[in-house]
């Protein structure tokens, strides 16, 4: 079974970079510069920031309906021109942390979860997706809770 992990779409955070903190901060949203890598990890690259990158801490919808509705914190890096794409591999960010892998039916109920130390998500999406009832995945740091990933049959 084959999967594919995508980064979020980054057009819509370059006008976020470009306020000032007080207005970030009226959205809910903090700015931040990496001091250490990994300890960054953005959501469009799926990767970690290098030391010294600006990156905005925010709130994102990763279950927008349903008894599992949820919303995350997430790091997006700025400067970022195309969102990252993995077809059968796992990101950088992901494979060096424990995830939380949340799998979940066309509405939205979770059918399975497992917990998966790093290097050792592809084997646990393989299995959570040979699921016929598994539609999609949602991947999750599992130290902080922070929304990590959509996975998708590709």
């Amino acid at each position: 079974m084959t999967y594919r992990i995508s980064g979020l779409d980054p057009a819509p955070f370059p006008p976020l970079f470009a306020l000032d903190d007080a207005a970030l901060a009226e959205r809910g949203v903090k700015r931040m510069i990496a001091d250490t890598r990994p300890g960054f990890p953005c959501r469009v690259t799926l990767d970690d920031a290098e030391p010294g990158q600006e990156m905005l801490l925010l709130n994102h919808v990763s279950v927008p309906h349903g008894i599992y509705q949820a919303s995350q914190a997430i790091f997006v890096s700025a400067e970022v021109a195309a969102a990252a794409n993995y077809c059968g591999t796992i990101p950088p960010a992901l494979d060096r942390r424990i995830l939380s892998l949340r799998a979940f039916n066309g509405s939205f109920d979770m059918v399975a979860a497992e917990l998966v130390e790093p290097g050792a998500a592809d084997a646990a999406i393989r299995r959570l997706l040979a699921d016929a009832a598994v539609a999609t995945i949602h991947a999750h740091y599992a130290t902080r809770g922070c929304y990590a990933a959509l996975v998708e049959r590709a």
